[in-house]
């Protein structure tokens, strides 16, 4: 006896696994609501004790591993004026924005952040805290109802008053923890970084 193969049927299993597969791989897509902002020196920067010329900023580096383990935009921190290139001039100028909480000018600006979920704010530890054109950024948007998670690369100084500063800049929002990465092992951090940002979303 001949075997009457039932396509409907067929077609009908074949169409439910393909939803099937559809849903688990948009379960296992990054989904890109999450924005990290960051501010990062290039240039002569203190590592281990010494005074080393970095093609690109710890910051930097570690921003770019968050947007690898999580997905989201990138959004660089620019000042109009640029700092000194020598290290200890640098630190100089930092001291007095910070003395005078200084906003310094930005090259561009990120308008809103309307369409985010979840928004790091990356910067170097420059007199405990972040630099202040991360201020200058941060004061122009409304953080109702987002998880900010503060990130900091240091050579000893941890968060530093980060995070309360963010507090009193970020009104509505809700804070996750934060993250310090000893700036000269930037580069080694991918694990370490990628772990907690993925809990950290």
């Amino acid at each position: 006896m001949c075997c009457k193969e039932n396509h409907g049927e067929k077609n009908g299993i074949w169409e439910k696994y393909e939803i099937i597969e559809q849903k688990n791989e948009k379960e296992n897509e990054i989904v890109a609501n999450n924005i990290i902002i960051y501010y990062s020196r290039k240039g002569e920067n203190y590592c281990n004790g010494s005074i080393k010329n970095l093609s690109k900023g710890n910051t930097e580096i570690v921003a770019e591993f968050i947007q690898k383990a999580v997905g989201g935009d990138l959004f660089e921190v620019e000042t109009v004026k640029e700092y000194a290139a020598d290290y200890y001039a640098c630190i100089d100028e930092a001291k007095n924005e910070l003395r005078e909480q200084a906003r310094p000018e930005l090259k561009k600006y990120l308008d809103s952040i309307a369409d985010y979920d979840n928004i790091f704010v990356c910067g170097p530890c420059w007199w405990g805290t972040f630099p202040m054109a991360v201020f200058t950024q941060l004061e122009r948007l409304d953080f109702t109802g987002k998880k900010v998670m503060a990130v900091m690369t240091h050579e000893g100084s941890g968060l530093g008053s980060c995070e309360r500063d963010l507090k009193k800049i970020c009104k509505g929002a809700v804070f996750g923890k934060g993250l310090a990465v000893h700036g000269a092992d930037a580069a080694k951090s991918e694990s370490t970084v990628a772990a907690w940002a993925k809990q950290s979303v």
